[in-house]
C-alpha cells in the first residue's frame, strides 16, 4: 500500500543520506565491527552534515528541525545498508542523550553543551542501570549527597551504551532516601571528573561496533550546575522521557525488520535447489506472504506513532504496544529469513547472520517485552 509518511524535502534528505553513508560508514563499518568500536569522527560527521542532531537548535549550532519523519529516513537508509550498530548509536544519542539535553537543561547548561553535540565534539550516554536491578529503577543504590555548592556521587551502573567513548554521561542517583518516587535526581558528569572511571568494555553478542562498558563513581563531586532538572524529580523525568526512547527502537525494529526481509525475499527468488528457485517452494512463498503482510501491517502502526509524536500526541502506552510487538516481530522475521538462507545464512559474511545477533537486544533494552505487556495491563486496569 502506498504510504503517505514523506513529502518532496524528505525524499531529497534521503539522497543526502544515501551519499554520506556511502561515503562515510559502508567502508569502514566491517572494521568498526571487527575493532569493536566506531571511528569518533563519523559521528562528528554525520552532525556536520545534518544526519543526526538535527533538533539542536540554530543558536546552538543545530538545524532546529523537530520532525521526527528525517530520522525514520535515517533509520531507512541505514538499515538498508544493513550498519546496525551505527543507526544505534545514532539512535542513542538523537532519542535519549539530546532529548534529555534539550528539555530539561537551563540556558547556561544549553550553551555549555549543545554547541558541543552540534558539531560531534560531545559524545554522551545515560546511565540508568545497575547491577540486579535492571528495568527496576526504584531499585538503583548509586546515591548522590548534598556537600555544599556541589554533590557527591557514589555507585556503579553497567549496560551502558558509548559507556566508553562519552564525553559527558547523565548519571540518575538517589538523592534522598525517605523521599520515594521523589528521592531521585539526573547529575551530568563530564569526563575527568576525580573518581569518575569506566570498567571494561563489555563483550556482547551482537551491535559489537558500539562500545558498552561498566561505570563506577567513588566520592565524585559533582557541582549543583550539573544538576539536570529539578532535584528530586529524576524518575518523573525518566519515566516522561521513555516513550521517544522506545519510539527510537520502533523505528530501529521496524526499518531493520523490512531491510533483512527485502533481502531474503530477493534471495529466494535467485537461488535455486532442485531445479527450481527456492521462492517457487509453496512453504517459502506461504512464509514470505506471511512476513510481508505482517511488515505492512506494522508499518502503518510505525508511521502513525511518528505523526502522533510530531503532534505531541504519543503516549508511553501507545509507545510501548509499538516496542514490544514491532521488535518481536522483527525477532521472528530475522529468524524466519535466516532459516530461508540456509547454511549460508549462519555465514558472518552475509547480513542476515550479523541481523540476528544484532536483533535480539531490541526486546531487551528499552524496558523488555514483559515490562510492556505490564504497561499496557496496568492502564487496562486504570481504564476498568
Amino acid at each position: 500500500m502506498r504510504r503517505e509518511l514523506y513529502t518532496e524535502d524528505h525524499e531529497e534528505y534521503r539522497r543526502t543520506v544515501r551519499e554520506f553513508l556511502a561515503r562515510e560508514v559502508v567502508p569502514h563499518y566491517r572494521r568498526w565491527e571487527e575493532e569493536r568500536r566506531m571511528d569518533r569522527g563519523v559521528l562528528a560527521a554525520a552532525r556536520r552534515q545534518g544526519i543526526a542532531g538535527l533538533e539542536v537548535p540554530e543558536e546552538y549550532g543545530g538545524a532546529g528541525v523537530k520532525d521526527y519523519r528525517y530520522r525514520m529516513v535515517v533509520c531507512e537508509e541505514v538499515a538498508r545498508v544493513h550498519a546496525t550498530t551505527f543507526t544505534v548509536t545514532l539512535g542513542l544519542q538523537d532519542d535519549l542523550v539530546l532529548n534529555y539535553l534539550l528539555d530539561l537543561t537551563t540556558e547556561e547548561q544549553k550553551r555549555r553543551w549543545l554547541p558541543g553535540f552540534a558539531g560531534g565534539d560531545v559524545i554522551g550516554a545515560l546511565a540508568m542501570t545497575e547491577p540486579g536491578t535492571g528495568s527496576d529503577l526504584q531499585g538503583m543504590r548509586t546515591s548522590a549527597r548534598r556537600d555544599g555548592d556541589s554533590w557527591v556521587l557514589n555507585g556503579q551502573k553497567t549496560f551502558i551504551s558509548s559507556g566508553i567513548t562519552a564525553d559527558l554521561v547523565i548519571v540518575a542517583a538517589r538523592t534522598d532516601p525517605e523521599a520515594g518516587s521523589r528521592g531521585y535526581s539526573l547529575f551530568v558528569v563530564e569526563d575527568g571528573m576525580p573518581g569518575f572511571t569506566r570498567g571494561r568494555q563489555l563483550d556482547k553478542l551482537g551491535l559489537h561496533g558500539q562500545d558498552t562498558a561498566e561505570l563506577f563513581f567513588e566520592d565524585v563531586r559533582v557541582p549543583q550546575a550539573n544538576l539536570l532538572g529539578a532535584e528530586g524529580q529524576g524518575l518523573r523525568y525518566l519515566m516522561s522521557h521513555l516513550a521517544r526512547e522506545r519510539l527510537g527502537i520502533i523505528a530501529q525494529s521496524m526499518t531493520g525488520a523490512r531491510a533483512v526481509y527485502e533481502l531474503t525475499r530477493d534471495y529466494c527468488f535467485q537461488r535455486e535447489a532442485f531445479g527450481r528457485r527456492i521462492g517457487d517452494f509453496q512453504a517459502t512463498r506461504f512464509a514470505l506472504a506471511e512476513m510481508e503482510t505482517e511488515l505492512d501491517i506494522a508499518q502503518a502502526y510505525t508511521d502513525r506513532c511518528v505523526l502522533a509524536h510530531n503532534a505531541g500526541e504519543l503516549t508511553p502506552v501507545d509507545a510501548a504496544k509499538g516496542k514490544w510487538w514491532i521488535s518481536e516481530l522483527q525477532k521472528r522475521v530475522v529468524d524466519q529469513c535466516l532459516q530461508l538462507h540456509g547454511g549460508y545464512g549462519y555465514m558472518l559474511e552475509y547480513p542476515v547472520a550479523r541481523a540476528f545477533a544484532d536483533t535480539r537486544i531490541q526486546t531487551i533494552y528499552g524496558g523488555t517485552t514483559e515490562i510492556m505487556k505490564e504497561i499496557i495491563g496496568r492502564d487496562l486496569a486504570a481504564r476498568s
